[in-house]
Parts: structure tokens; sequence; C-alpha cells
């Protein structure tokens, strides 16, 4: 009985979309746990993956790019899938283009790499064309249903 419990709790585990990055900004953490669960309640999120927010202004891929945003998609299926997200820029963007602005620009880093993770899951292949018209599409309908992000 204890076994099937433990099988059903790991698959359990196995899915959904968590957010971690305890050392992000509050307000900016704050807008992405909203926006998270928002996700949540809209798409499914069928193979774990965990989004790290990170208080640099920008990240490196394992390729070496320099990006604010990225989506690793493994080739071995024991292993998971992760975005991170960088965060650091918060307060020079929320001082040039406003509070919502800022967080809506972190937001939509988040949807764009969603995107590449239905992507992946789909087994498609990985393009940038019409990403970040749908990514914005994503967080427009997201300001649909709250005030401020």
């Amino acid at each position: 009985m204890r076994s099937n419990l433990n099988r059903r709790n790991a698959k359990r585990r196995r899915q959904g979309l968590h957010l971690r990055g305890q050392r992000a900004d509050v307000e900016v953490r704050g807008a992405f746990v909203r926006f998270c669960r928002w996700l949540r309640s809209r798409y499914e999120f069928p193979i774990f993956v965990p989004v790290y927010l990170c208080k640099s202004e920008m990240i490196r891929t394992y390729d070496g790019r320099i990006v604010s945003a990225s989506f690793f998609a493994p080739d071995n299926p024991n292993q998971y899938p992760f975005i991170r997200i960088a965060t650091g820029e918060f307060e020079k963007m929320r001082v040039e283009r406003g509070r919502d602005n800022a967080l809506a620009s972190h937001l939509c880093s988040l949807a764009h790499e969603i995107i590449h993770y239905r992507q992946w899951i789909e087994h498609n292949e990985f393009t940038e064309r019409g990403v970040c018209v749908r990514a914005r599409h994503i967080v427009w309908d997201y300001a649909k249903d709250v005030d401020h992000p």
C-alpha cells in the first residue's frame, strides 16, 4: 500500500510549474507568484518545470550566451527542464518605465520561456518565430484578469 502512495506522490511531483528564487526582490517575487498561479489555472504543465528567479541582471546559458531568460530542454528523459529569469534590472526598469511596465516585462520573459517549454513538450522544433507576440498575448490576457501585475 505504501509503495503505491509513494508512486502517486512521485507522479504528482513530476508535474506542474514551480517557482523558486527567494533572493529576488519581494515585489518581483510577488508578481511572479500571482502570475504562476494564473498560468497554472489556464495551462497544463505535464512535466515538472521549476522557474528560478535570479537576482542578477543577466544570466549565462550553457552554450555561453548572455540572456535575460532561458529555458533548458534536456535530451535525457530522466532530467527535468527548467527556466531561469534574471530580475536584477527591475529597479532600473521601474525608474525608466514605471512599476507595472517593469513587472510586465519580466512576466513576458517567463511567458516567452513557457512557450519554449510547450514547444519542447509537443516535440516541436524550437523557433523564435511568433514567440514574442504569443508571449505578449499571454501577458495581455493576464492583464485583463488583474488590476496590477
